[in-house]
């Protein structure tokens, strides 16, 4: 029985980052050494085991092979005759595909190594196209390391355009999809993932309502880089840069989903692409396992980002109405991001990546001066429908009362 170090331990060994989590294949051993070693089977489709002392996982060598369309499709082979070259050989890229032995030594079958010193991302065999989740996984890897400098291999890229057009990426399960999308969201540079999803024709079928961003014009004077999808693409750098949450993030992707479906003659200009936006972002839950939060923010910065950016026009009414709406006095911490969100949306912009955001002080100063009333003072002084008026009343006197006196931070 051989037991290598296999995928990203290895990978990341390699570029000298840390590494998060171990998994280790085992070569020469049947299901029933393992569990006579003291292993615990967890694998029902193949042999894993969990090691008795560290619960890391140990898999039996295995080979696989096509059966069906989609992610499940596969038949798996495990015997003490399969190599470590075999099972290396089924993996989707090279730079997964290095193996260290207990000695210390690199099982390098297919030039991972190479292929890390010179920063490409290429898959391992022509068997690539027959898992449609390797379409996301190269979008992910693609983003996590570009700040690394790694590119796609072009034949790698074209097989990829291959899967998309003959309709295996079709064959994806929602959970799927989803998943690999947030770990990308989660990350860094996470634009470079949808991008590389468009470049090979991907993001047209899982994401529709991002794909036809792409060449719609905005107004010049509010948007320096015109195409909406660009934008878009801007709003998820800063995202990235103001806040390390999902919600935020995925509110950045989906905020202007309603100008994809602005009718021509009223081009650039977008009205009512707010609301229609939201019908787009629900019907897009509806299809992926978008988390509930994700999908209320993504929501709420859609219907109420531009009141947002006009924030230090609005009276002291309406800015109540705003912070009322996107339910600011129950649920601050939510609001706090839906103004990180309204934030890169404004910064999401060519040249204006640095401007100053009063908005968002003027908003925030509003619902700290809201909250400072005596509530209870009031519900002791009326009763029933009357507590409410007092409050609200009370509320908007407070915010008038700062609004009057708000100065943006010079």
């Amino acid at each position: 029985m051989q037991v290598y170090l296999v995928g990203g331990a290895v990978r990341d060994e390699q570029l000298g980052l840390p590494v998060k989590e171990r998994d280790w294949c085992v070569v020469g051993a049947t299901p029933a050494q393992m569990t006579d070693a003291g292993y615990k089977q967890v694998g029902k489709d193949f042999p894993v085991f969990l090691h008795p002392d560290t619960g890391e996982e140990y898999a039996l060598a295995r080979t696989e092979r096509k059966t069906a369309a989609g992610y499940h499709g596969f038949e798996f082979h495990t015997d003490p005759g399969v190599t470590i070259e075999d099972d290396l050989g089924r993996r989707d890229l090279t730079v997964n595909a290095i193996a260290r032995d207990e000695n210390g030594d690199l099982v390098d079958p297919y030039g991972g190594v190479a292929d890390i010193r010179n920063r490409i991302l290429r898959h391992v065999s022509d068997a690539f196209v027959e898992d449609p989740v390797r379409v996301l996984r190269v979008a992910r890897f693609a983003a996590r390391f570009a700040s690394l400098g790694f590119v796609i291999a072009p034949e790698t890229m074209s097989l990829m355009r291959t899967m998309a057009a003959n309709g295996e990426i079709d064959a994806l399960v929602p959970d799927r999809v989803w998943k690999e999308t947030e770990l990308a969201l989660l990350g860094s540079d996470s634009r470079v993932y949808f991008e590389t999803l468009r470049e090979c024709g991907a993001l047209k079928v899982l994401f529709p309502e991002v794909d036809r961003l792409f060449g719609v014009p905005q107004p010049r004077q509010w948007h320096p880089e015109v195409d909406t999808g660009l934008h878009v693409m801007m709003v998820l750098d800063q995202a990235e840069a103001l806040s390390p949450d999902l919600e935020v993030r995925f509110a950045a992707l989906v905020h202007d989903l309603g100008k994809g479906t602005t009718r021509r003659h009223s081009l650039p200009s977008h009205p009512g692409h707010e609301r229609r936006g939201a019908k787009l972002i629900r019907r897009l839950a509806q299809r992926l396992p978008v988390p509930n939060a994700c999908r209320d923010l993504g929501i709420l910065v859609s219907e109420y980002h531009t009141h947002c950016h006009r924030a230090l026009e609005l009276r002291a009414a309406t800015i109540l109405r705003v912070l009322e709406a996107t339910d600011a006095f129950r649920r601050p911490r939510r609001f706090e991001q839906f103004l990180l969100a309204c934030e890169a949306d404004a910064r999401g912009r060519e040249g204006l990546e640095d401007r100053e955001y009063a908005q968002i002080d003027l908003l925030r100063g509003a619902l700290d001066a809201a909250n400072g009333i005596d509530a209870a003072a009031i519900a002791a002084e009326h009763e029933g429908k009357r507590i409410g008026d007092e409050i609200r009343r009370e509320r908007l006197a407070a915010i008038a009362g700062f609004r009057a006196g708000f100065q943006p931070a010079p």
